[in-house]
């Protein structure tokens, strides 16, 4: 399918008369698992990209240039619209933050999220004007294209300690007046808080599920106005909790039976390429 395909039917999802779930895989295979289940959309993850490779996450610990090539080899590997995490937008002037967007357009991908967190333990959230400024300069950049390109702002104060639920409204208002497509404040604390930042804009509003506490269905978020849901790193850190008990049976017990529960070599080598 041609970007501008992928670009269509990504906005159309946003559309629809029910919220959509956006997994998100960490390389090329996790993508063709996740493709070959039916799923419409997929979403990269640094958390995910930074496990594997032995980095920590949310620590600036990912170049541009590796996010950007992460999320090529996920376009690549199906035919599903792919919007990409690219954090803060590896910079902190507006220009950086335009340039990612640019370099995001140009792999291929037909959505992608900026954030307002800076990465820095000391400073953990750009000024209000800053972050409005940021968003706007990657808006401009996306009102420019010939194909719908979904720009998701996020509010990061509930991942940084700060929870200020109307700051994080505000945040979220200002970003959708600059020109963002959907608003995003992960780590929202309850159904309440989520029903408030949906009532409180007129763009699609995406949640993360797969945090611990927050086991809601599709169908309450829904009726809470959400229309995403990303998985964040969620898969990631199932996969992640999956190897460890095997690698642990294995070192304390000397058995195997996670094998089990293993998906078959055949079924794992039918679902890549040849």
């Amino acid at each position: 399918m041609s970007q501008l395909g992928k670009a269509l039917s990504f906005k159309a999802l946003h559309q629809g008369l029910q919220p959509f779930v956006i997994p998100n895989p960490w390389d090329a295979g996790t993508a063709r698992v996740l493709a070959s289940m039916g799923f419409k959309a997929l979403a990269t993850t640094s958390a995910g990209l930074a496990f594997a490779l032995g980095r920590k996450d949310a620590e600036n610990a990912l170049s541009r240039d590796e996010v950007l090539r992460n999320a090529h080899d996920i376009v690549n590997a199906s035919d599903l619209p792919v919007s990409a995490d690219l954090e803060n937008g590896f910079g902190d002037a507006p220009d950086a933050v335009a340039e990612t967007i640019r370099m995001a357009v140009a792999i291929g991908l037909v959505g992608g999220s900026i954030e307002d967190a800076t990465g820095r333990q000391e400073s953990p959230i750009y000024a209000f004007e800053h972050a409005v400024e940021r968003i706007a300069a990657a808006a401009e950049v996306v009102r420019g294209l010939p194909f719908p390109f979904m720009l998701t702002a996020r509010a990061e104060n509930f991942l940084n300690g700060r929870f200020d639920l109307d700051d994080t409204i505000r945040r979220l208002q200002a970003f959708e007046a600059a020109g963002a497509d959907v608003l995003f404040a992960p780590g929202l604390p309850n159904a309440e808080a989520i029903r408030l930042v949906c009532a409180s804009v007129s763009k699609p509003v995406s949640v993360v599920m797969g945090l611990k506490g927050t086991a809601y269905s599709v169908s309450q978020l829904e009726a809470l106005g959400v229309r995403r849901i990303s998985l964040g790193s969620s898969l990631n850190r199932a996969a992640w909790g999956a190897f460890m008990n095997a690698a642990q049976e294995v070192q304390v017990k000397g058995t195997f039976t996670f094998s089990d529960q293993a998906m078959s070599f055949d079924v794992v080598n039918g679902m890549m390429r040849d």
